[in-house]
């Protein structure tokens, strides 16, 4: 069995993440041992932990390995049990813990993890509502490592990349993105991307979120996302330099534009 995900408006053959799945009655009946010594790993180096896709915690989408994402099913995971250890140990560490709980989120998984003070994760690409509305208790971004740059929307080099790779991209989803993306920052097509960027920044901002986040891909206006998901040696995930070192980037006037938002933002 692989790890993935089934097919959704922005991924239309779904993902095969190639990855084997922990079994979870094998997990429980060794007292969650491997699931400790992940978390205690994590936190042993930071005051903070961002679970990556924590819905995997509730329910797990398993693909046999010789079939296609769209032909896989959901298996359960003791999430009680899973969430009660990942709040043990982050109280031992005195650390806090994020969880993205993006896509299909079933009403109660947000529940449980707020019960156990667990970060939500509010993007500002596809949640519409003002960010002055998003809960205190939450993560604020523009976008996720998953997820196109502004500029790769705002250009549509990123929907021609997906194409190139032959990922059968939905098209209308990501012309209405790039469409909502424009309007929200009062823009046009002749509007410079580094403009764009620095007014959806702004509007971000706003949010009251215990946590705001920029990326540097979007500060240094980086058509290229970081991961395309449902590829592995099509796309360079993960080693996709920066086109400055960090010496340069500190002087350049979009993240300082970012910085000051963010700062202005917070000090209301």
């Amino acid at each position: 069995m692989h790890v993935g995900a089934p097919p959704d408006r922005f991924n239309t053959k779904g993902q095969d993440w190639a990855f084997a799945p922990l079994d979870p009655w094998r997990m429980q009946a060794a007292g969650y041992e491997p699931w400790i010594e992940s978390l205690r790993a994590g936190f042993r180096h930071g005051s903070g932990l961002r679970i990556d896709h924590v819905m995997g915690l509730f329910r797990l989408y398993w693909i046999p390995a010789a079939a296609a994402p769209s032909e896989g099913a959901y298996v359960r995971y003791p999430h009680h049990d899973l969430l009660n250890i990942l709040a043990l140990e982050a109280h031992r560490a005195g650390a806090f813990v994020m969880g993205e709980d993006l896509g299909t989120v079933e009403d109660s998984v947000r529940e449980d993890l707020g019960q156990r003070q667990v970060m939500s994760y509010r993007l500002w690409c596809f949640d519409e509502r003002s960010p002055s509305s998003w809960p205190h208790q939450a993560l604020g971004a523009m976008t996720t490592h998953d997820l196109p740059t502004v500029a790769g929307v705002i250009s549509g080099s990123d929907i021609e990349a997906q194409r190139r790779l032959g990922l059968q991209p939905n098209e209308e989803a990501s012309a209405d993105v790039r469409e909502s993306l424009l309007q929200r920052t009062a823009s046009n097509d002749d509007t410079p991307v580094a403009d764009v960027i620095a007014r959806a920044h702004r509007d971000l901002a706003r949010a009251p979120c215990a946590l705001l986040a920029a990326t540097l891909d979007d500060a240094l206006a980086v058509e290229e996302r970081p991961n395309m998901p449902g590829t592995v040696d099509e796309w360079p995930n993960w080693s996709i330099a920066l086109p400055l070192p960090l010496e340069e980037i500190e002087g350049l006037a979009l993240p300082r534009a970012i910085a000051d938002a963010f700062n202005t933002g917070r000090s209301q």
